[in-house]
């Protein structure tokens, strides 16, 4: 998920949590790095945005992980040892993220961190994990962290990002609804990476760009841009925004008319946003890391939504809730195969780590930590639902390729 990509305000925020690690001498920054090495619990700290404009998402991630720990807890543990989660309010800032990262590293001692929900507020507890030599595992549907200077050996992304998904969904959809497209984007960061990955898809398709139309973030009236966008008739339109601006804009595409000619498509596709969003979402296709009807066919969401709700009243998983979930599961099952806690041996063990936590395969790649795995294409639906939560039909998912990611060399990682 991106939210403004602000960088002047992330490295404000990353430099005052810096002078303050650096004021600390090095001996105790020293003893700090081992705190939490031998004995005790292992400690996960989880900053996430409980409060703001993606608290809904944020809750989910941190019931999903508290599973997570428990389910390693119930197992054993680790030599004797459990798992704890700490989790902490980011506020959607990148500020108030590298506050809390750093409180979390020298307070409370936790021997790693998971969690970020938007790209800005990623960057920055990654930022001050990778200076303190924390493994963090990233959460956040962020193309910029594998990019090589945002990037350290500490840093993982478990999350997909922009251009897997938007690229998957162009694979899809180009070929089979037509070659002349439409870009309906936000104005930022996180709106060009989407459309970068459609365009790039687009390519093998020999699509044909009709219009390439920018938003402001926040954006709560679309009418200037949709009688332009059906003049031109194009055959699809890619709707490169998310959260409100997602729900807004296809709530009016479609009490405009414009689905009468033209195929709405969205990179990101989030089960919240169709809850929002309700019927108006009706036909859209997109892309998701995962939806709760996998479980039809994949034996370990099955497991995964079981014990969700078994844990929570039957309701189903999110798909932010299964990041959640995968990503302190990829640092304990590190820790398992590593055999220790120890920072450089859990490093080695995640980038060999082969799993199937809830979705099939997947892994590290070793060049940036990104995650390889399934892309779900899913189609938006009112309509012949089992249950409340059934808004989806998966049409179709794109396998973990590392083909599909950005190159390690564009991304500026040496060979």
């Amino acid at each position: 998920m991106g939210t403004g990509f602000d960088r002047r305000r992330l490295l404000q925020g990353s430099a005052a949590a810096s002078a303050l690690a650096l004021a600390a001498p090095a001996l105790l920054r020293s003893a700090i790095a081992q705190g939490g090495s031998t004995g005790g619990p292992i400690r996960i700290g989880f900053p996430v945005p409980l409060t703001g404009a993606f608290g809904a998402e944020a809750n989910d991630q941190v019931r999903a992980a508290q599973l997570a720990v428990k389910a390693f807890n119930e197992a054993g543990g680790f030599q004797g040892r459990t798992a704890e989660l700490l989790v902490r309010d980011d506020k959607l800032n990148p500020g108030e993220a590298a506050t809390r990262t750093l409180e979390l590293i020298e307070k409370d001692k936790v021997n790693f961190l998971v969690g970020g929900l938007s790209a800005a507020v990623t960057l920055s507890i990654n930022n001050v994990a990778r200076e303190r030599g924390v493994i963090y595992n990233s959460i956040s549907q962020s193309d910029a962290i594998n990019e090589a200077k945002d990037f350290g050996r500490t840093t993982f992304h478990e999350a997909l990002n922009p251009h897997m998904t938007a690229g998957a969904v162009g694979r899809y959809v180009f070929p089979k609804s037509g070659k002349r497209v439409a870009f309906l984007s936000a104005d930022y960061a996180y709106g060009h990476e989407m459309m970068r990955g459609f365009k790039r898809a687009g390519e093998a398709s020999g699509i044909e760009v009709v219009a390439d139309i920018r938003h402001p973030i926040g954006a709560s009236d679309y009418s200037a841009f949709l009688p332009r966008i059906a003049a031109l008739k194009p055959d699809v339109l890619c709707l490169c925004n998310f959260g409100r601006d997602q729900v807004v804009s296809i709530q009016q595409a479609t009490e405009f008319g414009l689905k009468r000619n033209t195929k709405l498509v969205a990179p990101v596709l989030l089960f919240t946003a169709r809850k929002a969003g309700g019927d108006a979402f009706d036909g859209v296709i997109g892309g998701t890391s995962y939806y709760w009807r996998l479980e039809d066919s994949v034996p370990s969401a099955k497991a995964f939504n079981d014990r969700f709700r078994a844990a929570y009243n039957g309701a189903v998983p999110s798909d932010y809730g299964a990041l959640g979930y995968a990503g302190v599961r990829s640092v304990l099952e590190g820790v398992k195969a590593a055999g220790s806690v120890e920072t450089d041996k859990v490093v080695a063990a995640m980038e060999a780590l082969k799993a199937d936590f809830y979705k099939g395969p997947q892994s590290f790649r070793k060049c940036d930590h990104q995650s390889v795995q399934s892309v779900l294409i899913v189609e938006a639906k009112s309509k012949d639902m089992k249950t409340p939560d059934d808004v989806f039909t998966i049409l179709g998912t794109e396998g973990p390729d590392e083909r599909f990611l950005r190159g390690c060399d564009e991304l500026g990682h040496k060979a």
